[in-house]
């Protein structure tokens, strides 16, 4: 397998280089009561535990059925599409498990700002497989409210 291995770290580099290019967060959230803060008079949540700060990229499916649609029970329409987008890290970042929150925090080229501050939840864990160059997770892009009419 050392041939292999060898030949797959060349792989790995030039993903790394290429392709993880921004910065990415991924975190689980918070759970539990608040608490109250007499200083403040506020309820205080507890924080996000963050699992991952470093090196990613997130990419939408191109192709129209990765977009799917799910009604809500007892409604006749549907409200909300799950869209179907996937990250990539480095085989040395931890598994991202499931229901974790995945935000990008930076990107690479400063002119095209859309992706900062969006927000995916990841459908299933990290996947993996006996051999790989990069980790991929799916994810499900957290919808904004709509705003009323």
């Amino acid at each position: 397998m050392n041939g292999l291995d060898a030949a797959l770290a060349g792989a790995v580099r030039w993903i790394g280089m290429n392709l993880l290019v921004d910065t990415i967060r991924i975190t689980l959230p918070a759970t539990g009561d608040p608490v109250y803060d007499p200083a403040t008079g506020q309820n205080e949540y507890p924080a996000d535990q963050v699992l991952y700060e470093g090196p990613g990229a997130v990419q939408g499916g191109n192709d129209q059925s990765l977009i799917s649609s799910t009604p809500d029970a007892g409604q006749m329409w549907v409200q909300e599409t799950k869209s179907r987008y996937k990250l990539l890290t480095p085989l040395s970042a931890p598994l991202a498990p499931k229901d974790a929150v995945v935000t990008v925090i930076g990107v690479h080229n400063t002119t095209n700002t859309a992706l900062l501050g969006r927000s995916w939840i990841a459908q299933d864990p990290a996947r993996v497989a006996t051999v790989e160059v990069v980790r991929v997770t799916p994810l499900d892009q957290i919808q904004l409210p709509r705003e009323a009419s």
